[in-house]
């Protein structure tokens, strides 16, 4: 009992507020920062046991990404620096909602399922954002691990996507590379600096873009950056940290959910310009044309735009892997038609959700996968590697496929493969703009998005929504995807689909077909079926129109 009584001791300090209850979810726990002191001690204490099971170094990053500023949260990361395992979520909900007096019981069931040694060392990295709330969340989740004899080190201000590789570097004994910031940027600076400096006649103007870093940890990590990719790429940071506010009228999701320009940004007429979120794991891009129309580059045109380059580069290397993209059902339609019909890339459609995409994109020679969110990465298996590597080695080979595989090595170098990393996705569409000499419109107009819409109708139990087939169709209630199958055909080239919240009793609407009105007409009648069909709330929808 002695190796509990400091955990018994310190929980006092960062006690349960009674009847609170949070749901560890794809991104942690996440809700006001003043609700979280005693979730932060206990994934110190989550952290610590995960640690003694795998007998590896695990991570606990403090953030809420792209909430609030008054928001925190927390997510823990796994050996290989992926999202911790499902049965993992599970413990940490039982963990964070057991009443103060039951913590050790809830503790002692953790190790007794899954038989943990507690005479095992354990090693925890620690990393923060720049919240007001983070400093001090962060030295509780110090104690927690402190209080089971855990070793740490603590980061500091991280991006997310950075812990993740500190993680994968520490647990691969530095084979992934040096577990240290420094260590991050020399290899992601060194791998873009290879793939750029070749590219013949680039101006100033190609190599400038603009960036805003949403207040948040991205635009101070970026100045860190900066030094190492000068002569390559100039960045114009606005929305730094110093005087906004996080997140606020800024960011990645701003950008995307309000189809317009950050405040703080001044774009000049087809000016390169990119969006980070609160914690540098989602970046999207966009500029204004010459009629001041403003164009968004998302997470889909990211996914075609890499895999693209990829498979060129396989091709030019004589290299058989295949390359796929990993998408959901809000993939635009678009896309999915050009990268099949085009390119003749394979596309896998999977459930939402980053954790679905990453396990998805593994079962491929090379993975690439984003959310519409701009939230994605691209997967190289180690045979792909290994081809990669043996290739630029090869001295038999002419100089056209040695420079492909040369390409495709920085490449791979270049890309954060633990987890989306806006910082390294950044580099990658930087250096395959610059090499294939294209603009950001010509980027933009490789294929034209067909308009779509997105609602949401409040029911009364979210769960007599089942779905099937990634998502994409209604298995209940009774008669909703007939609706919706004779609703699409209406319009032209349109589908639509109907899913679950996985948070609150929301039913969210998707729809697209080939005018925005179609869209917005298509997105509204789906919406009245889902009312009629699946217990809706309040009054019918309103037309948009």
């Amino acid at each position: 009992m002695a190796e509990f009584e400091e955990v018994a001791q310190k929980s006092k300090l960062h006690p349960k507020p009674e009847g609170l209850t949070l749901q560890y979810g794809t991104a942690g726990f996440r809700t006001n920062a003043k609700h979280l002191d005693h979730i932060m001690f206990r994934m110190g204490l989550l952290a610590t046991l995960r640690s003694k099971k795998t007998k590896s170094t695990i991570g606990v990053m403090v953030t809420a990404s792209h909430n609030p500023e008054e928001d925190n949260g927390v997510k823990l990361i796994d050996p290989m620096g992926e999202m911790v395992a499902a049965t993992w979520e599970e413990y940490a909900t039982q963990l964070a909602n057991a009443e103060q007096d039951h913590l050790l019981a809830a503790l002692k069931d953790i190790i007794e399922k899954e038989d943990i040694s507690m005479s095992e060392a354990a090693s925890v990295y620690i990393g923060r954002d720049t919240r007001p709330s983070s400093a001090a969340l962060s030295q509780a989740v110090l104690d927690g691990v402190s209080s089971l004899g855990g070793k740490t080190h603590d980061y500091g201000l991280v991006s997310t996507p950075q812990l993740h590789y500190m993680v994968c570097c520490c647990n691969t004994k530095g084979r992934y590379g040096s577990a240290t910031l420094e260590g991050y940027y020399q290899k992601l600076s060194q791998a873009f600096l290879q793939l750029t400096h070749n590219v013949p006649n680039r101006t100033d103007d190609q190599k400038r873009l603009l960036l805003d870093g949403a207040n948040g940890i991205g635009a101070l990590k970026m100045k860190e950056l900066e030094p190492f990719i000068r002569s390559e790429l100039q960045v114009v940071l606005s929305n730094d940290g110093s005087s906004g506010k996080l997140n606020h009228l800024c960011g990645a999701d701003y950008v995307k959910v309000q189809q317009k320009a950050p405040q703080g940004v001044s774009m000049g007429v087809g000016e390169r310009c990119c969006s980070f979120d609160g914690d540098a794991d989602r970046i999207v891009y966009y500029y204004t044309d010459s009629k001041n129309c403003f164009h968004l580059l998302d997470g889909d045109k990211i996914a075609t735009l890499i895999s693209t380059f990829l498979k060129e580069l396989l091709t030019q290397a004589g290299l058989n892997l295949q390359v796929a993209v990993v998408q959901t059902a809000y993939a635009n339609g678009s896309s999915t038609r050009y990268l099949e019909d085009v390119m003749k890339v394979a596309v896998c459609c999977t459930k939402t959700g980053v954790k679905h995409l990453h396990h998805a994109a593994q079962e491929y020679d090379i993975g690439v996968y984003f959310e519409a969110n701009g939230h994605g990465t691209v997967l190289f298996s180690k045979a792909a590697q290994k081809q990669i590597v043996e290739l630029v080695k090869d001295s038999n080979v002419n100089d056209e496929r040695k420079h492909a595989a040369k390409l495709l090595e920085n490449t791979v170098n270049l890309i954060n493969q633990t987890v989306g990393d806006a910082i390294s996705d950044m580099l990658v569409i930087e250096a395959v703009l610059a090499i294939r000499g294209m603009s950001v419109q010509d980027w933009d107009e490789i294929y034209t998005d067909l308009p779509n819409r997105q609602l949401k109708v409040t029911v009364s139990d979210r769960r007599v929504i089942n779905t099937t087939d990634a998502e994409r169709r209604a298995v209940t209630p009774e008669g909703l995807q007939d609706a919706i199958d004779s609703l699409v055909k209406k319009y032209k080239n349109a589908r639509s689909f109907v899913r679950p919240s996985g948070t609150e009793d929301v039913v969210r609407v998707y729809a697209e077909a080939d005018t925005q009105e179609g869209a917005d007409r298509l997105a509204h009648e789906v919406s009245l079926a889902v009312h009629r069909l699946a217990g809706g709330v309040g009054d019918e929808p309103k037309p948009l129109h």
